[in-house]
């Protein structure tokens, strides 16, 4: 992962000396427990001075939606559904498909604003297998992101078209050794 940091010194209308392109990179384990291992190079990036989203598509329990990120330092906004619960099936009620279609509106216009430097989209996967997240819309987003902006994608079961679209992919296996 390339760290962008923004140089004080170069005016924001000057161009940089060489391109600075922005990577999609996807971590996919069939266990749920790799997700420390994102969130600590998000907080070592936003820690730098990059603006750093964390957008967790599944997570909820703590109403609070779009409209109310968790900042954790200056760098890094943290969201969620507004949900009360944790979205663990494809089955959701109105208020449940609304709150999750918001957030993946949201999400799609701070990227292609190109607000944050680094966006982490949580758990992507799952609400894409569960038909939650429309494929082909997430992969529009991908290819019309500005070029600086980079992408991480988490989740078990990774499409195979994302798969092909990054530039990293780490997978996260479980060990029989002692």
């Amino acid at each position: 992962m390339v760290a962008q940091l923004e140089n004080p010194a170069l005016s924001p209308t000057s161009s940089p000396l060489y391109p600075v392109e922005g990577l999609v990179q996807v971590f996919t384990c069939s266990h749920r427990s790799f997700f420390t291992n994102v969130m600590a190079q998000a907080l070592r990036i936003a820690g730098q001075g990059t603006p750093v989203l964390v957008v967790q598509f599944l997570k909820g329990g703590i109403n609070q939606g779009h409209k109310h990120p968790i900042q954790l330092g200056q760098h890094l906004d943290w969201i969620r559904c507004d949900l009360p619960r944790y979205i663990d099936t494809p089955q959701l009620d109105e208020a449940e498909n609304q709150s999750l279609h918001q957030l993946w509106q949201h999400t799609q216009q701070v990227v292609l604003e190109g607000k944050y430097s680094l966006v982490v989209l949580d758990e992507l996967s799952l609400a894409i297998n569960f038909g939650l997240i429309g494929l082909e819309e997430v992969l529009a987003l991908l290819d019309q992101r500005p070029t600086h902006v980079d992408i991480i994608l988490t989740g078990p079961e990774m499409p195979p078209s994302l798969l092909d679209v990054a530039d990293q992919i780490t997978q996260v296996r479980r060990s029989d050794r002692p």
